[in-house]
């Protein structure tokens, strides 16, 4: 069975991978769907005023378990086959490291993201595991940036 990994970052952006992901799956693909999802690492201050590795790490699990929870759901709902990995570091490198660790057969990001995490996701990073990934990667635009491409708008 196939193995797609999943870059998520919490916003609904990139819960339009989540979509594209499922879409594969309810047109007959057969595969397990890693949602993947990476930490920025701890700031020099929070390392200095935290003084506990173990605990920044813990927050940043459960950060990622936090925002990883909207395409669980979708996941979830759909009855699909999946796991979780939540890494930490460099949003490209990381993402491409944890798809070669967990098998994956292909991955799929979105082209931007939002928020504290945006890194994740944006269209640099993405260009970034295209450019550094040994297994094909699907950059998925927002479904409204799509809407607007059919309707002839940019």
């Amino acid at each position: 069975m196939l193995k797609i990994l999943v870059a998520v970052d919490g916003s609904e952006l990139s819960l339009d991978g989540v979509q594209h992901a499922l879409h594969l799956l309810q047109q007959g693909l057969r595969a397990t769907v890693v949602l993947a999802h990476v930490q920025e690492a701890a700031s020099l201050y929070e390392l200095v005023t935290s003084r506990d590795p173990d605990l920044i790490a813990a927050a940043s699990v459960e950060a990622g378990e936090h925002l990883l929870a909207p395409a669980r759901a979708l996941l979830e709902a759909a009855g699909a086959q999946y796991e979780t990995d939540i890494g930490l570091g460099d949003p490209a490198h990381t993402l491409v490291d944890m798809a070669e660790r967990n098998g994956a057969d292909m991955v799929i990001i979105g082209a931007k993201g939002h928020g504290a995490l945006s890194s994740a996701l944006l269209g640099s990073v993405s260009q970034e595991v295209a450019r550094a990934s040994t297994v094909p990667v699907t950059i998925v635009k927002h479904a409204q940036e799509l809407d607007g491409d059919m309707d002839g708008e940019d």
